[in-house]
């Protein structure tokens, strides 16, 4: 086989990865600022496939962004390539077709074909990775080769803090690298810390005369950042300003707040039903926020203003002052436990009266689609500073301060008081309703033939 291709042997990789141009595809995607996750949709790979472009090149997409130039074979060539051999077409009639030199068909045939069959046998997809193989030009980084330009770039990074007089100042204990995209909040390793823009020029004013110790600060992050690129341990990132393992692409900054707020969930794609309140089932919904972190989930019918109250109590875990973090992700309104505490809301209400939910754009709700998917309740988002959008909501909350004021512990509520105040909203009379209660209006909905037509065509 060697005589034949021209190559030495090749370890086989099982099933031919996905493709270059594939990978190229994801990174333009995550280029817009979507997830990782959303990004391996868009290009047809799995979400594991996804994530792990991501982490191993550390949020960098590096030469990748790059497209292949027309110098290459692309996959569709080679797929053409793969159709036309086979049917005994002449190397000479192949490269007519593609506009190519008879030279590269005839070289592509003998170099990238298949043989782990024992066969000669040419298939694009091999074909296409060992292309893509070979053609990496693995150049060891200047961090690699250099050991006193490293040596001076992990002293500023993680160098020892100093007294002026007494020597080292000892500082709090380093905590245990995990890998993870952000430490925890809390204590971190005293260092000397030098951004990596710090670091690359100061060797300038250090080494004026020393061309040998330079380098970018890209070249500082991509070496911190890309696991591939060696010179620096992966763990100094703790000691970037962020600490943050992976790097952000700009527009992901840009939108993170509503990254979670798809097209498809804008208000402006509600039915027109929910707007004017003619049908009964749509609702509206927000946190009432307390002291510590503490919440209380509201939902509120739009056309006969009956309230339902979610409990949301803390983790076990939860300490606002305990080192390390400052309880967050024990708050009980994490994006998960709201899902959760919502599906659970939504499920005990009659099926014909679980339209949609309109919500505030808190990232409370970043899991809506997955609660949908469980529930077959659509979620809608309200435009960006539009409270005005969700009045009714709104104008329950105010009412609800009269019972949860705020500044005050609103964990310390079990559910079944937050029923009791719940119910007494509902049997409130309303001048909306022409005096009724909210509780007789969603009874006569309940009751109504029409209703139960329109949820049944529904």
């Amino acid at each position: 086989m060697k005589t034949i291709t021209g190559r030495d042997l090749m370890k086989s990789p099982g099933a031919p990865s996905h493709r270059r141009e594939i990978e190229r595809e994801f990174w333009r995607e995550i280029k817009t600022g979507v997830t990782s996750e959303a990004a391996a949709a868009a290009v047809g790979v799995s979400q594991a496939v996804g994530t792990r472009w991501f982490r191993h090149r550390g949020g960098m997409p590096t030469f990748l962004s790059n497209p292949i130039t027309g110098r290459y074979l692309s996959f569709a060539e080679r797929e053409e390539i793969a159709l036309s051999n086979p049917q005994e077409e002449s190397i000479r009639s192949i490269a007519r077709k593609l506009n190519r030199s008879p030279s590269t068909i005839s070289r592509e045939l003998r170099r990238n074909v298949a043989t782990g069959a024992g066969r000669i046998e040419y298939r694009a997809s091999v074909a296409q990775w060992k292309a893509e193989l070979l053609a990496k030009r693995p150049k060891p980084g200047k961090l690699v080769t250099n050991e006193p330009l490293r040596q001076y770039v992990q002293e500023r990074l993680a160098g020892d803090v100093t007294l002026p007089e007494s020597g080292e100042a000892v500082g709090p204990p380093a905590p245990a690298w995990q890998g993870r995209n952000k430490p925890d909040r809390g204590d971190r390793e005293w260092v000397k810390g030098w951004s990596p823009e710090q670091i690359a020029n100061r060797l300038k004013v250090d080494f004026p005369n020393d061309p040998s110790m330079r380098i970018s600060h890209e070249a500082i992050y991509q070496a911190l950042y890309v696991q591939s690129r060696g010179g620096l341990k992966r763990e100094l990132v703790v000691h970037l300003r962020t600490g943050r393992a992976l790097r952000k692409p700009h527009a992901r900054v840009r939108r993170q707040a509503w990254a979670h707020v798809t097209p498809a969930a804008l208000i402006s794609q509600r039915p027109a039903e929910a707007e004017d309140r003619s049908v009964a089932g749509h609702f509206e919904g927000d946190l009432l926020i307390g002291l510590n972190r503490s919440a209380v989930g509201t939902l509120v019918e739009r056309s006969t203003l009956f309230t339902t109250l979610m409990h949301l109590p803390r983790g076990e875990g939860f300490s606002v002052t305990r080192a390390g973090g400052s309880g967050v992700k024990d708050a009980g309104y994490t994006a998960r436990e709201m899902r959760t505490a919502l599906t659970k809301t939504v499920t005990s209400l009659p099926k014909r009266l679980c339209r949609s939910i309109t919500w505030d754009r808190g990232r409370e709700l970043s899991e809506h689609e997955a609660f949908t998917i469980e529930t077959g309740v659509s979620v809608y988002f309200a435009d960006p500073n539009s409270p005005w959008q969700r009045g009714t909501n709104e104008n329950t909350n105010g009412l609800l301060r009269q019972y949860f004021p705020k500044g005050t512990d609103l964990s310390r509520w079990s559910h079944d008081e937050l029923q009791a105040v719940a119910a007494t909203l509902n049997n409130r009379p309303r001048k909306k309703l022409g005096w009724r209660t909210p509780a007789e209006a969603l009874e006569e909905q309940l009751e109504s033939p029409q209703a139960e037509s329109v949820a049944t065509t529904s």
